[in-house]
């Protein structure tokens, strides 16, 4: 039976940075994917594809040059779901060399088949051909990600009725979609289809979405979209769906009504991919939503020599923190020295517009006592801003009155999830309003919004060099 330092079971963004990690500390490493090629999700149907398809879309579509040149600009007047695919391909055979080359270049050993646990120490790998191996590892890291939550009562037929890793897939562009559920995922491929000129109904439970950004970036989001015409049902539930003869889907709500489209997204939520690796096995277990829990600072879960990163220990679930989750579990497993990461990360949804966001949130300075001013610039009053014929986007940040420290930052609109890493560094490093008005940002510049919105706020908060 071969023995390793780490076996790492998945090769999503959590578990390649963690076997990497490893291997460069000269560990003998296995990496271990059930899928037909290594990334996992990230790169197949999850983080990559998303974003691959709301560029194409952007770009086909025309939808940065329509604020010169109308709603009825298009540089491809027929796009086609062939269109789509094509770049996607493109894109994650380029992903995938080059982490196949990463794991070559570090000799990180791969293998493809499923895993599951005999005992804590060993698992039980059933190949592609059926062959049946052992392998012993001094630790391993549970990288397995999760999969779409699908009901049962929900009629998924790869067509009119899909999940999101389903839509991938798709063979023709709908007409009209209705995506129940106001989630991330669900809201990024809405706002997808919207840019595509289809017609898009949002339903949630909740009367609200992404409760976790702040309240008036997400005022202005909803304002866009209901602009472009996106319908937002709130705070109903879609009870079931059901396929008509037309070929068109048919939805009834809590309340009675009917919605009637062509294509139906289910995006209500993800699970844990747990379910096959008899955690019992192993002394684990997952929760209703098949994640792990662990130690937030080791990512060890109740069996100390088994770590858990990324998607399947939960919230945030983004690919850039589960790298950081796997190469910090990585360290532990092999007894390196592991710093804590610093305490605010920003959080990017690409949806269209982008919104991204670090720090705290105007909500929850208020909840904490903490006296505090904002500032506020709009894309619009930028020179770039003209140039790139934006006329929305905003870029909030929030300072305490105290210290004068920045406490957050805040942006939607284009290129926000570049942009917020300003933000980020001005917030870990400690640094106040001063910096923004103090420095030179490059003009013309999206960038030059910093200083705008630091102005905005030190205007409120009064010149310190004036007093006492």
């Amino acid at each position: 039976m071969q023995e390793y330092d780490l076996i790492v079971v998945g090769s999503g963004p959590a578990g390649r940075r963690g076997a990497i990690q490893a291997a460069k500390l000269g560990r003998k490493v296995l990496v271990i994917e059930q899928g037909k090629r290594v990334g996992g999700v990230s790169v197949h149907t999850g983080t990559i594809p998303s974003k691959t398809l709301r560029e194409t879309a952007l770009n086909l579509s025309g939808w940065r040059e329509r604020g010169f040149y109308g709603r009825a600009y298009r540089v491809k007047q027929e796009i086609s779901a062939e269109d789509l695919r094509r770049r996607l391909i493109i894109t994650l055979d380029h992903e995938v060399e080059v982490l196949e080359h990463q794991f070559a270049r570090n000799r990180v050993q791969h293998m493809r088949g499923k895993a599951s646990f005999v005992t804590p120490e060993t698992m039980e790998i059933v190949k592609d051909d059926g062959e049946t191996i052992h392998v012993n590892g001094r630790s391993i890291l549970l990288a397995v990600g999760t999969k779409p939550f699908r009901p049962a009562n929900i009629p998924f037929d790869g067509v009119n009725v899909l999940d999101s890793d389903e839509l991938l897939e798709m063979q023709e562009l709908p007409r009209s979609v209705a995506v129940i559920g106001g989630g991330v995922i669900g809201i990024e491929y809405a706002t997808i289809f919207s840019a595509l000129d289809t017609q898009v109904t949002v339903i949630d439970p909740k009367p609200t979405i992404l409760d976790f950004i702040d309240k008036e970036i997400v005022e202005d989001f909803i304002y866009q979209l209901r602009d472009r015409n996106v319908k937002l049902i709130l705070g109903q539930v879609a009870e079931t769906v059901e396929k008509l003869d037309n070929g068109k889907c048919s939805i009834t709500l809590d309340n009675g009504r009917h919605v009637v489209c062509d294509m139906v997204l289910y995006a209500a939520g993800r699970v844990g991919a747990t379910d096959s690796l008899n955690l019992a096995a192993a002394g684990l277990s997952a929760d209703a939503r098949g994640r792990l829990s662990v130690n937030p600072e080791t990512f060890q879960t109740e069996v100390p020599h088994i770590y858990a990163a990324g998607d399947v220990v939960g919230f945030p679930a983004l690919a850039s923190t589960s790298m950081e989750q796997g190469r910090i579990a990585a360290r532990v497993a092999v007894g390196a020295i592991a710093k804590e990461p610093p305490k605010y990360f920003p959080y990017g949804i690409y949806a269209v517009p982008e919104i991204s966001t670090c720090g705290l949130t105007e909500e929850e300075v208020k909840e904490r006592g903490i006296p505090y001013e904002c500032g506020i610039a709009r894309f619009r009053e930028t020179s770039r801003g003209h140039i790139m014929g934006l006329d929305s986007g905003l870029l909030k940040m929030i300072f305490s009155l105290k210290t004068r420290r920045l406490l957050g930052v805040h942006i939607v609109g284009e290129g926000a999830t570049e942009l917020v890493h300003i933000g980020q560094a001005v917030l870990n490093l400690k640094g106040t309003v001063e910096y923004f008005v103090e420095n030179t940002f490059n003009y013309p510049t999206l960038a030059e919004a910093y200083k705008i919105a630091g102005l905005d706020a030190w205007n409120r908060m009064g010149d310190m060099s004036q007093k006492g």
